[in-house]
């Protein structure tokens, strides 16, 4: 499971740092630039994707990486960047009391709030408020996918989707597309200042790995869900699998940033 875990990482990499936000990016590091020699906790790591994007407009930067896969975490330590400041920390992020994050300026995530529920949310938000830690969540997936070349199956393969994506992933319900809009929501209501951006993948022909991987991906959770026949999840399948070398699509995201006021 780790090894397809770093692949499937590895292939999105290059997709996640072009689709960040760049304003909220350079506010992230501005905020952690004011305080000489902070401490980020990125909350599941993988194989250190954010720091290696963030970490080098932060010199001086002490990182705490936590994730629950101890191949990841010896993954991300080996593929620091140069002269950083590294510890790894093996932790179950559904315990939240238990996660280490004092004396933390600033935690960081990527791709993690759409595969957990509201209350893990609400949780994280009410612990960084009486913290005073600040939040840089990049990349949460929200719902919208749009093909170059249209096919009469993607609405309903998209919905299906989606509605997968509500399932428990390991930290209660998830909130698949919901999750920016929720974590802006909670963090604001917890009061720190709140500052949203776009951040959409867009895969084109250079690009034909991850957009197998993607498709594939939709067509295994749509398969999970028992709502379409076999017969049309391949039929969509097979077309979108021969235009991936010829076209591409736009994949919806949201980073939301939020500082303590």
């Amino acid at each position: 499971m780790s090894g397809f875990e770093a692949r499937w990482l590895d292939l999105r990499e290059p997709a996640d740092i072009a689709a960040r936000d760049t304003g909220l990016l350079e506010a992230a590091a501005a905020y952690l630039l004011a305080k000489p020699h902070a401490l980020a906790v990125d909350l599941g790591c993988g194989t250190g994707s954010t720091l290696r994007t963030l970490g080098p407009l932060v010199p001086g930067l002490h990182w705490r990486l936590v994730d629950n896969d101890p191949a990841l975490l010896a993954e991300a330590e080996r593929r620091r960047p140069a002269g950083s400041s590294v510890e790894t920390v093996l932790a179950d992020l559904g315990d939240l009391d238990a996660l280490e994050l004092r004396p933390a300026r600033l935690a960081t995530a990527s791709a993690l709030f759409d595969l957990a529920s509201r209350n893990f949310v609400a949780g994280l938000a009410r612990r960084l408020s009486r913290e005073r830690i600040g939040l840089y969540a990049a990349l949460s997936y929200d719902g919208t996918i749009a093909f170059d070349v249209p096919h009469p199956q993607d609405a309903a393969m998209v919905a299906l989707f989606n509605a997968h994506q509500r399932g428990d992933k390991g930290l209660g319900p998830a909130l698949g597309p919901d999750a920016g809009a929720v974590l802006a929501e909670e963090l604001a209501a917890k009061g720190f200042d709140v500052r949203t951006a776009p951040s959409p993948w867009r895969l084109d022909a250079s690009m034909p790995g991850l957009q197998t991987k993607f498709v594939e991906g939709i067509a295994a959770a749509v398969r999970e869900t028992g709502e379409l026949t076999e017969a049309a999840i391949a039929g969509w399948l097979d077309a979108r699998l021969g235009v991936v070398a010829s076209s591409g699509c736009r994949v919806g995201h949201l980073d939301v940033l939020a500082l303590p006021r």
